[in-house]
């Protein structure tokens, strides 16, 4: 049971980084202890390429993807990877868009007025609900987000996806990938960043494609030209080289170490189930504060769609006064970064991925409740 006292707490989290991207290093994390005796090597030579492989390989063991599933790097983190995905597959068939936060609006806006395609049925929904899955069509194209980082809410499981579908589905799980289950055999495009579950760095993006994506894109040229970023074929073949880490462009060898350190870390919890269960005991802690807590309130009201990574608050204050609250606490040193994001509605946004402990949103917790009794005054 929480006791609420408006008196100012004496304990602090050890780790106040509660930020929804670039989201918290591992814990126990030491930049000294990354291996970085690739540094200054080209990531073309034998032992860059080697490093970059693994990086492909070791995503894929731990995420258990299934035979025959690839995942590449590719630049411009998880929406350079959506970029990539849409500007070379779409255009074959109709599209079906979901969007219910910042994101998934922002791929509509992609669809619609920059690749401008003539058959597109868009699906929205507000700020911490979901539009209605069912009614997707899968001899379409479907495209959406697993995890809505703006605004709170999730897909539960992909029981709506249909097995014989005819079109692909391309989702950006950038908030979902290691601390949500993924049906992958029903996934066919998955996107994703180092910088959001796993805490590593920015500016790469993960491309998982599935046997039938690779299909499309050998098979079906769309009619617009494509930047040399975005071209993963090669006379009408998959380029097989993004997926071994041949990377189309330099990437930064220091930032694949951190991404390196961060699986391992993964692997040494107990692998990715383990990251999955460190984050929902985060959510029930949230849940547990704010059952006793009058004045906060979830953005996602129904429990079974409520993310468990970026998890979205109202506040019964006015917005100056949030932004009080959110001042006061990062002045304190015990919370930083934790205002909604800028198009949702006002309030709070706490990361409750793998990388955070339980103990530190434990320790945050009593810090809310002060901040929320200054700020209201």
């Amino acid at each position: 049971m929480w006791i609420h006292d408006p008196m100012k707490p004496s304990i602090k989290p050890n780790n106040p980084n509660f930020s929804s991207g670039p989201c918290s290093k591992r814990p126990g994390y030491n930049i000294n202890a990354l291996d970085i005796s690739v540094l200054g090597r080209s990531h073309r030579s034998g032992a860059g390429k080697d490093v970059l492989s693994k990086v492909c390989l070791k995503t894929a063991e731990l995420l258990g993807l299934p035979e025959g599933w690839r995942v590449g790097i590719v630049p411009g983190s998880d929406t350079g990877a959506m970029e990539m995905a849409m500007w070379g597959m779409l255009g074959e068939r109709p599209v079906d868009i979901f969007g219910w936060e910042s994101f998934g609006k922002g791929w509509i806006n992609d669809v619609t007025n920059q690749l401008k395609l003539d058959n597109v049925r868009t699906i929205t929904a507000d700020y911490g609900t979901l539009p209605n899955l069912d009614q997707a069509n899968f001899e379409h194209d479907v495209i959406f987000t697993w995890n809505g980082t703006t605004s709170g809410a999730k897909v539960p499981n992909g029981d709506w996806i249909a097995d014989d579908r005819q079109g692909l589905t391309i989702c950006d799980a950038t908030s979902a990938v290691f601390a949500m289950e993924l049906p992958w055999h029903k996934l066919d495009v998955v996107t994703f960043s180092w910088q959001k579950v796993l805490g590593s760095e920015g500016a790469h993006g993960m491309l998982i494609l599935s046997p039938r994506a690779v299909k499309r894109l050998e098979t079906y040229t769309p009619p617009w030209p494509l930047p040399k970023l975005f071209r993963l074929t090669t006379k009408g073949k998959l380029n097989e080289g993004i997926f071994r880490g041949e990377t189309i462009n330099t990437p930064s060898m220091l930032c694949v170490a951190d991404y390196l350190d961060a699986l391992s870390w993964v692997e040494s919890i107990g692998g990715t189930q383990q990251a999955i269960e460190k984050s929902l005991a985060n959510l029930k802690t949230l849940e547990a504060f704010v059952e006793q807590t009058p004045w906060l309130h979830f953005l996602t009201q129904e429990k079974a769609i409520r993310s468990n990574t970026s998890v979205c608050f109202t506040v019964d204050l006015p917005p100056e006064k949030i932004k009080l609250m959110i001042s006061l606490l990062a002045n304190e040193g015990v919370a930083y970064d934790i205002g909604s994001y800028k198009d949702a509605p006002a309030g709070l946004r706490i990361w409750a991925g793998a990388t955070v402990e339980q103990s530190d949103i434990e320790a945050m917790l009593p810090w809310l409740e002060w901040a929320y009794h200054e700020a209201k005054g």
